[in-house]
């Protein structure tokens, strides 16, 4: 972290994205009343303002936000306020359509919706600038501004441009990286398809083709697009910092299908990392990701608490079906985040709105008013928030990892492979899955990252590794760690160029294997191993040099060669996984593994449904977070004072059905 500005909050901060022009001055009174009635401390404003502070290229009018920023400082809301460039106006892409983003096939896209802005693009950066400077000037040093908010999630729409100005901007990126044509040439292996470039100039975004595109091309066209996105958040941060004492940072999103930026390349210039969540109801276990992402953005964090920037008190308006959420669950999600380090939650958005594309999208006030259950449990949410304001700045430890690269999953999820029925993603949340459905806590690391605080660490899929970064694991292995290698890692390096000589590359001697080939299986087809689980998708024709074979494939394209293997390397082990177990399965494997490795949950819990056990640390105490998402109720072996009922428990604590809890331990260490 920058350590630049800290954002200090006196407990939790509870709040919202807060839309005021999308409403008469006389509904700003009653939703700011409300909002202190909800206990809502601290609100977003100006995301989407920019329309509203310039309707022209040399006029700008901040009587609204200076009104409603009064207001909110009257009222005691501190107020993290937008630098309001996330969407242009109308006038700018109108005197300038040339600051519009174009797709790969070379079409354009138009204002209408948001983000429609190249981020390379010198017109939006220096009208852009222009803006915050304004903003800044205006309000860097008022007393209600608590925090900056660049932009508003940057990349979500407009990440990958391929546009002439992305073009050259390209072309610089790739000179800063490769020095000279000849060293690109080897990078991307353009020897194949006669692809060899001799000019810079001649080198263009991988625009749409007749056929397959040059995977090295494709993977350094999302490195430069993620820092293209990320330079536009460092140069608005470096007019806020310029003109402000007051802590920047923007809000990432962490989430299922939001692949284009590499967060731990941006994550050391926030002051406080923050992150957008909503629950996917297209994954096959939506409340496995949400735990999975708030401990991502935990580690972004390095382990710091965390701003849970955006969340839905109910349905989004933007999957193919819109669940709302069952009554409890908007408490139990939100603990979730706080169980897992967040220190702040706060919702898209506060007032529901009547017009727009988002009208459809749940708020902290629906359009059924305070009459109804959701309000009734914001203010519940919020009550209990008040009560868990001690937990602020308490960390959470871990003993098992797992190791997560945006580059990998670029990587992976190319045009040419194995088989499309395989993505990173799945590998990942599988294999955190399996540690979650063992209640165990877990960190998410970057490759390369210091493994030295872990008894265990899973790497699921890292189909790109670095040679460096395999060194980093190898020698905690032989160390004494235990590592958990699931299938189709190690196979290309940084330039996307398959390490030579048997699958898994740098990472054959630790595991002790020999992998010849892929036999990816059809989707739907189940393999039998000698152990009597099962599994799909893939296997692999392997052998083992030094590892013992724990199980074997007994059918399908792979049949007789190892499908699990664990090689002792130095005073560790290393264990490989060659095919996708069964959740059940891959569960019971990780855990019995996890277990011998002495990894345990914080606290022992006797329920046969789906829970969450995590434990925070501070320096007098520590706070044990048991969130009950069964039918049933569960028991926890957890004794001290439980913050949101009150009592002292003095046995075991019971968790009804539904419910979270919240016990405060007196560390004695």
């Amino acid at each position: 972290m920058t350590g630049r500005t800290p954002f200090t909050h006196e407990g939790i901060a509870f709040g919202c994205d807060y839309n005021p022009e999308q409403w008469a001055p006389e509904v700003w009174d009653e939703d700011i009343r409300l909002m202190r009635e909800a206990g809502v401390d601290l609100v977003a404003v100006n995301i989407f303002g920019w329309s509203h502070l310039q309707p022209g290229p040399d006029a700008f009018d901040f009587a609204a936000l200076d009104d409603i920023l009064e207001r909110l400082h009257a009222a005691g809301i501190r107020v993290n306020l937008g630098t309001g460039t996330a969407s242009a106006p109308a006038w700018l892409s109108r005197a300038h359509p040339e600051v519009l983003p174009m797709t790969e096939d070379g079409t354009r896209r138009y204002p209408g919706g948001r983000q429609a802005w190249c981020p390379s693009s010198p017109i939006f950066r220096t009208a852009s600038l222009r803006l915050v400077e304004a903003v800044a000037a205006r309000y860097g040093s008022h007393p209600a501004v608590a925090l900056w908010h660049v932009s508003n999630e940057l990349g979500c729409h407009n990440a990958l441009c391929y546009c002439d100005e992305s073009a050259a901007a390209f072309r610089i990126w790739l000179r800063e990286r490769y020095g000279s044509v000849a060293e690109l040439n080897r990078a991307w292996g353009t020897a194949f398809w006669s692809q060899s470039y001799y000019d810079w100039e001649e080198i263009l975004p991988p625009r749409a083709a007749l056929s397959a595109r040059n995977p090295g091309q494709l993977l350094d066209f999302h490195r430069f697009s993620s820092d293209a996105v990320f330079a536009q958040y460092r140069a608005e941060a470096d007019v806020l910092r310029r003109l402000s004492d007051r802590p920047v940072t923007t809000n990432f999103m962490v989430t299922a299908h939001i692949e284009n930026m590499d967060y731990w390349t941006w994550a050391d210039e926030m002051d406080v990392v923050a992150n957008d969540h909503y629950l996917d109801h297209r994954l096959g276990d939506p409340l496995s990701e949400l735990a999975f992402a708030a401990d991502l953005s935990r580690g972004l964090a390095q382990g710091a608490p965390w701003i849970l920037m955006e969340h839905s008190t109910g349905a989004v308006n933007w999957q193919p079906l819109n669940l709302a959420k069952e009554p409890g669950q908007l408490l139990r999600n939100s603990l979730t985040h706080v169980a897992r380090g967040a220190d702040g939650v706060c919702f898209f958005q506060w007032r529901a709105s009547l017009q727009g594309a988002e009208k459809f999208h749940s708020a902290m006030l629906p359009h059924a008013g305070t009459d109804s259950a959701v309000w009734r449990e914001v203010v519940e949410l919020g009550g209990i928030l008040d009560r868990l304001g001690e937990v602020a700045g308490s960390r959470v430890l871990a003993d098992a990892a797992v190791v997560f690269s945006w580059e990998a999953w670029w990587a992976t999820d190319t045009e040419c492979r194995p088989s499309q029925a395989v993505g990173y993603l799945t590998q990942v949340h599988a294999a955190y899955a399996a540690l979650h459905a063992q209640g165990l806590t877990v960190d998410i690391v970057r490759p390369g990252a210091d493994l030295s605080a872990y008894r265990v660490v899973v790497v699921p899929g890292l189909h790109l590794l670095r040679a460096d970064e395999a060194d980093v694991l190898t020698d905690w292995v032989a160390a004494g760690g235990t590592a958990v290698v699931t299938y189709y890692s190690g196979i290309v390096d940084e330039n996307d160029r398959v390490w030579a000589g048997g699958y898994t590359g740098p990472l054959r001697d630790a595991l002790g294997i020999h992998v010849e080939e892929f036999a990816p299986v059809a989707p739907g087809v189940a393999i039998a191993l000698d152990d009597g689980t099962r599994s799909h998708l893939w296997s692999e024709r392997l052998r083992a040099t030094t590892a013992e074979t724990v199980a074997t494939f007994a059918d399908g394209p792979a049949a007789g060669s190892p499908a699990i293997t664990r090689n002792a390397h130095g005073r560790g082990s290393a264990w490989y996984l060659a095919t996708q177990l069964e959740p059940a399965a891959l569960a019971d494997r990780i855990g019995a593994i996890a277990r011998e490795a002495g990894v345990r949950p914080p606290v022992d819990v006797d329920a046969p449904g789906a829970f969450e056990v995590v434990r925070r640390r501070g320096a007098d105490a520590s706070y044990v977070f048991v969130v009950n998402h069964g039918d049933t109720d569960l028991v926890a072996d957890v004794r001290g004072t439980e913050l949101i009922t009150g009592p002292a428990v003095e046995d075991r604590l019971r968790v009804p059905s539904g419910a979270v809890r919240v016990v405060r331990e007196e560390n004695h260490s």
